[in-house]
């Protein structure tokens, strides 16, 4: 039954809010309790045809306009969505779960991707190369490359969004953006936010339908000059691949599976509290979530015993209740997914210290699960959970961990504990990701670089290098 208190999704073509009568729907679903709480419509040829239409249109408006004037609508927007945020958070955990404290922290923190990029966007600064001829100048010029096509996932879908969406804006581009169909209003909210606070009619664009089809009409048009995508590594393959039979540059910020190397000289207490904090935030279903754990030998057995111990605790269930610590999975697939491979892994040889079973039959739930001394040859261990699971393995040495940090093709995030400055700067040289937290688990912020290496992709959502991965420089000579 629809939620009476879940609005009903729209498109946002062209500055116009657009409902699903005359379209075709897909079903957005409470994860909390299986129910069907709306539906969301399915954007036609004719519908991505207009937003592209509009892309262009509102392309050559908002590329003129100032930056001060640009900044001004973003910060606008940024103030909007803080004010919302409780309001907001709760369509977003009535959607993809999280406990309601998490989602209105998400959808305040999208108003402060929002004011750095605004703020960034004025700082898009060119240089002037001193010439080998006198009476000549060489200007180097940074310009917006042109409309963006984004496409965004369920398990942040405010904050990922909004990270493409103020990087694009900041940097004078149009957007059209399809975010997860399971997740619209998170997204819509940020369109909302920045049509109210004046953005001109065409500059953002938000569609839904079936991904393959949208991604391959929107990346194979003219009109798209640029890509960023955030999901699967095998996804974000095959858009590359259209974006580079192309010639059109991408952004690539696709999955993990992030190793922990904590030492024998480690504050376990302090470990294990961040980790726990890392882990189970968003049940799990997070890309650079802490999952493969290399625990030297003489603190192997500890840490895993308090780990249990600490996740056995945790206070599952309707992210609606404020006394949850952890939500639901986010779709029906994702329990039996973790369940056959928590099983895989028992069948190898792990050992199964916590969890493991689905918590009931309302929703879709898994208990925290710590699976410990896992071989390398459980499936778990070389593909990504995204879940609520953690696997072990002791190791010897410095050498030997960054050896099983750097075995798998992913490089996208990774966590160390230890004491010794010596070990810290061999991590940092050594180990294969494009974020290291040490002795520190947050590696999100406006500010940094957030995106990996190697399978996991290439290009930042965040920094002043994402809001460069959405401009183009021209050189110019004046004689």
């Amino acid at each position: 039954m629809v939620d009476q208190d879940y609005p009903a999704p729209q498109l946002f073509i062209a500055g116009r809010w657009i409902d699903a009568v005359g379209r075709d729907t897909l079903p957005v679903l409470n994860p909390a309790t299986g129910d069907e709480i709306g539906r969301v419509p399915v954007a036609t040829t004719a519908d991505l045809d207009e937003a592209l239409d509009a892309a262009a249109k509102g392309f050559r408006v908002w590329r003129r306009m100032s930056a001060i004037d640009r900044s001004a609508i973003l910060r606008r927007a940024a103030n909007l969505l803080r004010e919302r945020a409780p309001v907001l958070g709760r369509l977003t955990t009535l959607e993809q779960g999280k406990p309601i404290a998490q989602a209105i922290m998400e959808m305040a923190g999208c108003g402060e991707y929002f004011d750095w990029f605004a703020e960034e966007g004025r700082r898009a600064y060119g240089r002037v190369v001193p010439s080998r001829q006198p009476g000549v100048r060489h200007l180097v010029i940074p310009e917006p490359i042109g409309p963006v096509a984004a496409f965004t996932p369920w398990n942040f879908p405010a904050t990922i969004p909004s990270r493409k969406i103020g990087a694009a804006l900041g940097a004078g581009c149009s957007m059209v953006i399809k975010p997860a169909e399971e997740t619209p209003w998170s997204a819509l909210a940020l369109a909302r936010a920045l049509d109210d606070a004046g953005l001109p009619k065409g500059v953002l664009n938000v569609v839904f339908g079936i991904p393959a089809d949208i991604s391959t009409y929107l990346i194979t048009s003219p009109i798209i000059r640029k890509v960023t995508f955030t999901g699967s590594t095998a996804i974000g393959k095959q858009l590359a691949r259209l974006a580079a039979d192309r010639m059109k540059p991408a952004t690539m910020e696709l999955g993990g599976h992030a190793p922990v190397l904590i030492f024998d000289d480690a504050d376990l207490d302090t470990a294990v509290a961040m980790m726990m904090a890392a882990k189970f935030r968003n049940a799990g279903q997070i890309c650079i979530a802490p999952t493969r754990f290399y625990l030297q030998n003489s603190i192997h057995d500890r840490f895993c015993t308090a780990f249990s111990a600490a996740a056995s605790r945790l206070i599952i269930g309707n992210g609606m209740d404020s006394t949850v610590q952890m939500g639901p999975l986010a779709n029906p697939r994702r329990v039996p997914a973790l369940t056959s491979m928590i099983s895989d892994a028992v069948a190898a040889g792990a050992t199964l210290a916590c969890g493991g079973n689905p918590v009931s039959n309302a929703g879709f739930f898994l208990q925290p699960t710590v699976l410990t001394n896992v071989p390398d040859t459980a499936r778990i261990m070389s593909e990504e959970p995204f879940g609520p699971v953690i696997v072990t393995q002791s190791f010897d040495d410095l050498d030997d961990a960054i050896a099983k940090a750097n075995r798998l093709p992913f490089g996208l995030a990774s966590y160390a504990f230890t004491r010794s400055a010596k070990i810290m700067r061999a991590l940092g040289d050594e180990v294969e990701t494009g974020m290291i937290g040490i002795n520190f688990p947050v590696l999100t912020g406006p500010e940094t670089p957030f995106g990996g290496v190697k399978d996991s992709g290439h290009g930042s959502d965040g920094g002043p290098e994402a809001l460069a991965g959405c401009m183009v420089n021209k050189y110019i000579v004046e004689g």
